[in-house]
């Protein structure tokens, strides 16, 4: 990668600038005047940047996915082991400790929930057989109450898909009383080439499961029936079954919770609907229209939970650069990236280590490169910079939701959230995805450092999938922050758009949350420092600008902006 000799673009006076810093003096009334679109580095962080080096990262990735570390588990002695390998880094870098008590740990409380093999699950239509549903085939459930035992008979109302979004005008609810049911339900949303309408074909978070779970606990039920569809899921039903074949962790928390949070085969639904005198094809259709309303299947669910419950405490790992402005030092730039994957499974036969080599010890080896680099940098940027390695991303983002409540600094005094998630070694990338940037008010100096460093910025691979709401840099976001990942496109050096795109697709096809997704010596890690040096240069912009960072005008996490400043 050849960057100019200075490092240096000015664009001024476009429109496009005026309406970002207006957004970002929203944000922040004391700034006075607009601020130039500036990508320049001082020559000490240029210096520093051009340390990274993809075998650094190589040895980290190495290391964090060997079998030795048991897949990282959640709470498990392999995610341990990481943790503590995480921060001896930051200790031997020299960085600050940002956690617990002047540690590197933040302690996140948790409780671990496995759903036991004697649990039962049953659907009963009012006419014909009942359907006894086999655990992790038919079905993968949860009992989010954390109680060992429970039981559960009620009705199943089909709420298509069971999103109340006043802005859209959308309301699957029409104010039904579904307290004390169990709702049947599409994941995904109602689909729209009109992107202002639940933001066309891009999903939002009505779309993601965890929406619908947390909305129907809100609204009274005591449990939800997620109907697989693969094309609608973005993914197919395997992952399902071993995102939920083991043990599941949760914050320990007071919110209303579901006794039964389950996910059913296609064909499972398929049945029930015929037994109740349904199609599901029309149920679908029908679930498309904003006239739908709620419809009861005259079934019931009876269910028999039954948990093994482990109350525990993971750990976020962080560090923290001070800034050397004395007024901005109290305000950062943060990088993320998750250390769990899904540990060990020991029902099954073969190699049952989930070694996650690129989800996530990639972004792992990129986010203490990134440390590295800073620390030896001869001067340190305005504000300060904080780094975590979060944990509990493929329990639902908890490690990264507990700080974004918890952090070391309050929500509106972080300028940007950097994050770094399952970032492929492929070899030399010729574009950059920044998902969500386009979406807060530092986005014309992302345009400006891609075009610096060669890259250009490809648009959303699967929109449809809503990458921006499956990992950590959304916790962030929930709180305010403006944030949002860094990864590569799919146009390699060498190669043609066609092959990254085959690359993705054998990769979420054969290794996605599969023991297969480990570490070879023939792994290209060119790319990943490639993305390692675009994040540090815009991370180090950031932490020097005048003004905090804001979301667009309008956008979903602007009132939480304005709330935390």
């Amino acid at each position: 990668m050849h960057l100019s000799r200075t490092m240096r673009i000015l664009l001024v006076g476009s429109l496009c600038v005026l309406s970002t810093v207006l957004g970002a003096q929203r944000a922040r009334s004391k700034v006075a005047k607009p601020e130039p679109v500036s990508v320049s580095l001082p020559g000490a962080a240029f210096a520093a940047m051009q340390t990274i080096d993809p075998e650094h990262i190589r040895w980290h990735v190495r290391f964090l996915s060997h079998d030795l570390l048991e897949g990282r588990g959640t709470g498990q002695r392999g995610g341990d082991i990481a943790a503590q390998y995480i921060a001896t880094q930051f200790a031997e870098y020299g960085l600050k400790p940002a956690g617990d008590h002047g540690s590197y740990f933040q302690k996140v409380p948790l409780v671990g929930i496995t759903t036991l093999p004697e649990s039962q699950f049953t659907l009963a239509p009012k006419q014909g057989p009942a359907l006894n549903l086999k655990l992790l085939e038919d079905y993968v459930a949860y009992d989010e109450t954390q109680q060992p035992q429970s039981d559960l008979e009620a009705e199943i109302v089909y709420v298509g898909y069971g999103i109340d979004a006043p802005e859209y005008s959308w309301d699957d609810y029409k104010d039904a009383d579904v307290h004390g049911k169990v709702l049947l339900m599409l994941v995904n949303e109602p689909p729209s080439d009109d992107p202002r309408f639940f933001k066309g074909k891009a999903l939002t978070y009505y779309g993601r499961w965890t929406y619908k779970y947390e909305e129907a606990a809100r609204k009274g039920a005591v449990g939800v029936i997620l109907i697989h569809k693969e094309d609608m899921a973005s993914y197919p039903w395997q992952v399902v079954r071993s995102s939920n074949s083991g043990e599941k962790a949760f914050l320990k928390h007071e919110d209303p919770a579901l006794k039964v949070a389950a996910w059913v085969q296609l064909d499972v639904a398929k049945k029930l609907a015929a037994a109740s005198g349904m199609n599901l094809e029309k149920m679908i259709a029908d679930a498309r229209k904003p006239d739908f309303r709620p419809i009861s299947l005259k079934a019931r669910l009876k269910a028999h939970m039954v948990s093994q419950i482990r109350n525990f405490e993971s750990s976020n790992v962080l560090a923290m650069l001070p800034g050397s402005d004395r007024k901005l030092r109290n305000e950062a730039v943060l990088y993320t990236a998750h250390y769990d994957h899904l540990g060990i499974r020991p029902d099954m036969p073969g190699d049952n280590i989930f070694n996650g080599a690129a989800d996530n010890a990639t972004g792992c080896g990129i986010l203490l490169e990134l440390a590295r680099a800073y620390s030896e940098a001869r001067e340190h940027p305005r504000r300060s910079i904080i780094l975590a390695a979060v944990t509990a991303e493929e329990q639902g983002l908890l490690g990264s939701e507990y700080l974004g409540r918890h952090g070391p600094i309050p929500p509106g005094k972080v300028t940007l959230d950097l994050n770094y998630d399952d970032v492929k070694p492929l070899g030399a990338p010729q574009e950059v995805e920044v998902t969500g940037a386009e979406r807060t008010t530092f986005y014309p100096w992302v345009q400006a450092t891609a075009k610096e460093f060669r890259l250009a910025i490809r648009p959303e691979a699967r929109p449809e999938a809503g990458e921006f709401y499956r990992s950590d840099h959304f916790s962030l976001a929930r709180v305010g922050i403006p944030a949002f990942s860094i990864n590569e496109g799919v146009k390699f050096k060498g190669h043609d758009t066609a092959w990254g795109i085959a690359q993705n697709k054998e990769f979420v096809e054969t290794r996605y949350h599969q023991p297969s997704d480990e570490y070879h010596p023939e792994m290209d890690f060119v790319g990943d420092a490639a993305m390692a040096r675009f994040g540090f240069a815009l991370g180090w912009e950031a932490a020097d600008l005048s003004h905090l960072i804001a979301w667009q005008d309008g956008d979903e996490f602007e009132a939480a902006r304005l709330k935390s400043q």
